[in-house]
């Protein structure tokens, strides 16, 4: 079932401004956050924390863009019947180096993408850009520092620097991912069934995730030359 992001759109209510003031934390976390000890995302990923509150990335984002990839229906059989869900797959991101992907699942349309938007915002993470090396040369950081790559299921995918002026060279799925990272040129490859769009998109986080766990090896390996 595809899902037209177009649809009904001028009929659509405004998304209430979030105000931190008036937001009461229920978590560790949240509360430094809003008392500013925790001022970005970095902080949060290296420290190791899941967010729990969406709030959190609402008052450390607040310009988070959001893209629905896929609108399924899934059924399951019980004892009486066969009873059926929408299964949503959402993308959260502010295209400058942080983005998230969410899935949920519910009786109705709505529902299921409210909460897929949700569980993405609490799965953001931030994306190491570059231009190819880990010192930009041109003062943009338009692409990824280094070739990277990462599975999920079937489905591999590798993300290979690309210079200026290339675009996003990539299936609909993984490019709106790489869009709403911050990522502008880039060359990407995949294989196995990259039909199933949620394992082909989370390929792509793992690949992206990779960059940050190649920049804490080079870090200590300075730090025992140090």
């Amino acid at each position: 079932m595809a899902y037209d992001r177009n649809r009904n759109r001028n009929n659509r209510p405004e998304k209430p401004t979030f105000n931190i003031e008036e937001w009461t934390p229920a978590t560790e976390l949240g509360k430094a956050v809003k008392e500013r000890k925790i001022t970005s995302i970095e902080q949060i990923y290296h420290m190791g924390k899941k967010i729990q509150e969406v709030e959190v990335v609402d008052a450390l984002i607040p310009d988070i863009k959001s893209e629905i990839i896929e609108v399924k229906s899934v059924q399951r059989m019980t004892k009486n019947n066969r009873k059926a869900k929408f299964r949503v797959t959402a993308i959260v991101g502010d295209m400058n180096g942080h983005v998230g992907v969410g899935a949920a699942k519910d009786i109705e349309v709505k529902a299921s993408i409210d909460s897929a938007i949700r569980n993405a915002k609490r799965n953001m993470i931030p994306v190491l850009l570059g231009c190819g090396s880990w010192q930009c040369t041109c003062g943009q950081n338009h692409s990824l520092p280094l070739t990277t790559r990462g599975k999920c299921g079937s489905v591999e995918v590798i993300l290979k620097p690309g210079p200026r002026g290339l675009g996003i060279v990539a299936s609909k799925s993984v490019k709106l991912t790489l869009q709403l990272a911050g990522v502008k040129d880039i060359w990407s490859f995949s294989r196995g069934q990259t039909s199933t769009r949620y394992n082909a998109i989370m390929a792509v986080i793992k690949a992206l995730m990779n960059t940050q766990e190649m920049k804490n090896l080079k870090s200590l390996e300075t730090n025992k030359k140090e």
